[in-house]
């Protein structure tokens, strides 16, 4: 009996203590570190231990926008001089990137109805220094620009290095972050370069980057993240596991972006090349417009103007723009085609451009010129195939007299049975009937006209309708061999009919 008060006493202080857990409330914050890399992320951790913690809506830490936030709970059970006591905390990761030295002010944590305060924390901004671009000499980012003082609009290229040492073998990919280009306009080069350079492996990552403002502007540094396998953490095997991180930033790079001393609409040196397939067609036959712009220097903004002429319809494709680096500079491709569709002579108007070769800062001009269209008419004659001309025929033969013959035919009826007109009745009856349900078995579900009938009739309405303009389009995207278009013939049998 005694035994069995013991284990009752027992089980009873352990519920006791479970239920009257002393849980010491207390909030902290923490940032990953307080000398940051200008342009790197800094973590603000944010603690709140001891019971349901509320935290307020974080959007800037001071004056810096949050770029990234998250949220994480936990409960630990521990038993210390055999008193048992719960831990429950909960943890805000807040990213921000801060461009100056600035203090993470002090935020107010709610628990379980009591406010608690956390403290400030001052940070320091600094540069990034040579000393920053490696780690450990296992690898190294080094940032490189073409040019470091461009017109507004002018390209250059902007090229990261990233180096690391032959010997070394990584436990997970490397996690690259690009520098940081919002005050330009970007392009990646997706053809990456890769070679080998003394006891290193080089990875070139290309930008092609373009000047949209003039100003003195950094580009902050590239960062890139390595994993290396924990040596201290060992299997029963003897195998490693985990990973150790390393982290290194490239320089940064100021840019000079200087006005453009004469107004141009191109900032390169291109040529231009147009051509149209046809000058004399007959009405509402397309005459089909193609042109190309390359050259070294940026097109990825261009756009060249729409043809408005009266009397014609005019239809144009998306243009294509093929960048590429060239040399180690910047080379473009515009591609683009128009059709016209009119009924009457026509002349597609002249196109010019100015373009500014910085080379040589002289201004020169590209010029499409105009084309004259004519319409063929149909006509119909009035002769007769046997019709002759030009000759008189004197020995005319003399018709007969012409004698009306009787032919007299007879006709034999035959009788029909009943029950063959009754069946005759009841097929047609029932074949009425599926008639009436075949528009809804939607068979085939093709259309009466021919694609190339219906861009016929569709390319002189393009203009009146957006439905219109869209089904021209994918049937001349498919008339030019585009084999992923895929025609509605039910929508283009109704848009047709429209026209008819």
């Amino acid at each position: 009996m005694v035994k069995k008060s013991k284990i009752l006493f027992i089980l009873f202080t352990i519920h006791y203590s479970l239920v009257t857990l002393l849980n010491a409330a207390s909030v902290r914050a923490t940032v990953n570190t307080i000398e940051v890399v200008k342009g790197n992320p800094v973590q603000l951790r944010i603690k709140a231990t001891g019971g349901s913690a509320k935290f307020p809506k974080i959007l800037m830490v001071g004056d810096v926008p949050v770029s990234g936030q998250s949220t994480s709970s936990s409960r630990n059970l521990s038993m210390i001089n055999g008193k048992v006591t719960s831990e429950q905390s909960t943890t805000k990761v807040i990213e921000f990137i801060p461009e100056h030295n600035m203090t993470v002010p002090a935020y107010s944590i709610t628990i379980d109805g009591t406010q608690y305060d956390t403290k400030s924390i001052d940070i320091t901004v600094v540069k990034a220094s040579r000393e920053t671009n490696t780690a450990n000499g296992l690898f190294s980012l080094e940032m490189r620009a073409s040019k470091t003082k461009v017109m507004v609009g002018e390209s250059f290229m902007l090229t990261v290095y990233f180096s690391l040492r032959n010997d070394v073998r990584l436990s997970e990919e490397v996690k690259y972050n690009q520098p940081n280009l919002s005050s330009f306009i970007s392009v990646h080069d997706k053809e990456p370069s890769a070679y080998r350079q003394g006891n290193y492996q080089v990875q070139e990552v290309r930008y092609i980057v373009t000047a949209q403002h003039e100003g003195n502007f950094t580009i902050n540094p590239a960062s890139a993240r390595i994993a290396l396998p924990d040596r201290s953490r060992r299997d029963i095997f003897g195998m490693t596991f985990g990973s150790v991180w390393k982290q290194a930033l490239s320089n940064t790079l100021d840019i000079e972006v200087l006005p453009q001393e004469q107004e141009s609409d191109l900032i390169g040196d291109f040529t231009i090349d147009a051509q149209v397939d046809a000058q004399e067609v007959m009405a509402n036959k397309p005459v089909n417009l193609t042109l190309k712009i390359e050259g070294k220097g940026n097109l990825e903004s261009f756009e060249f103007p729409k043809y408005e002429i009266d009397g014609v319809t005019v239809y144009s494709d998306e243009a294509k723009v093929d960048t590429k680096i060239v040399a180690g500079e910047l080379y473009s491709i515009y591609s683009k085609s128009f059709a016209f569709i009119s009924e009457d002579n026509f002349t597609i108007p002249q196109r010019s451009f100015s373009m500014l070769v910085p080379k040589d800062q002289a201004i020169k001009d590209l010029t499409v010129k105009a084309y004259d269209i004519t319409i063929k008419k149909t006509t119909t004659s009035t002769m007769t195939p046997n019709q002759t001309h030009g000759v008189v025929q004197t020995k005319i033969p003399q018709t007969e007299t012409t004698k009306e013959v009787i032919v007299e035919k007879k006709v034999e009826v035959k009788s029909v049975a009943w029950w063959m007109l009754a069946s005759a009745f009841i097929l047609g009856v029932l074949f009425m009937y599926v008639l009436r349900f075949v528009p809804k078995l939607k068979l085939g579900g093709s259309s009466p006209y021919k694609e190339s009938e219906a861009l016929k009739i569709l390319y002189a309405h393009m203009g009146e309708d957006e439905a219109v303009e869209e089904m021209v389009r994918k049937l001349y995207a498919k008339k030019n061999g585009d084999k992923s278009v895929e025609i509605d013939k039910k929508r283009l049998k109704e848009l047709v009919e429209r026209f008819r």
